[in-house]
């Protein structure tokens, strides 16, 4: 005899029965699906036994959904890649107005340039003007 058989044959049948009954009442039932129609790819050849039939589409049944997740993310990805294009637009246009804001920031720059020049070329002939007309008055008032 083996030992599953003596094993079993020293255990009670009614502990048995309530441990199968344990067991199978643990088995999780939310895991279960109903079955989908099998995809129109595929069809079952003449002469295949129960067995083969139900185990190809349980194969191809998950396949197909797995196929049906991995359509999912890519319309996930069309998704993203449009945020990103109206994201990129949006820069782009951020771009035009950081240039056109340096332009005028650069032009103003000059502005004040040019401005600072023009004082400092002023007050040169301020001084020049004034150092003549002191230069004047001094000789005129040597002369007299």
């Amino acid at each position: 005899m083996s030992v599953s058989a003596e094993v079993l044959a020293r255990a009670p049948l009614e502990k048995t029965e309530g441990e199968i009954e344990t067991v199978s009442s643990h088995r999780p039932r939310g895991n279960i699906r109903p079955l989908s129609p099998m995809p129109d790819y595929v069809e079952h050849r003449n002469g295949v036994n129960e067995v083969g039939m139900l185990s190809a589409e349980a194969v191809v049944r998950e396949y197909e959904a797995a196929v049906k997740e991995i359509e999912a993310l890519g319309t996930e990805l069309q998704l993203a890649a449009k945020n990103c294009e109206v994201m990129v637009a949006g820069v782009h246009d951020m771009i035009a107005e950081i240039k056109e804001f340096a332009a005028g920031y650069r032009d103003q720059g000059k502005r004040f340039f040019l401005q600072i020049e023009a004082v400092s070329l002023m007050t040169t002939e301020v001084r020049d003007t004034c150092e003549a007309l002191k230069k004047k008055i001094a000789t005129d008032t040597l002369t007299r």
